[in-house]
């Protein structure tokens, strides 16, 4: 508690704990942006689609 002391030494009132306010949103859009997860969903649609079209490619003749 050295910091403690000397600020009680010099007179100075003690530190004010800092207050982070997060904001608490329920908005299921945001949630996707909040995270590595994007890239994944993605990726994972673009490798579906690449399935998509090649069987529709070798399928029509």
């Amino acid at each position: 508690m050295g910091e403690a002391k000397r600020r009680k030494e010099q007179g100075l009132p003690p530190k004010q704990k800092k207050n982070k306010k997060k904001e608490e949103n329920s908005n299921s859009f945001n949630s996707l942006f909040k995270g590595p997860r994007l890239g994944l969903y993605l990726g994972a649609a673009f490798v579906i689609y690449l399935i998509y079209d090649v069987i529709h490619y070798y399928t029509r003749g």
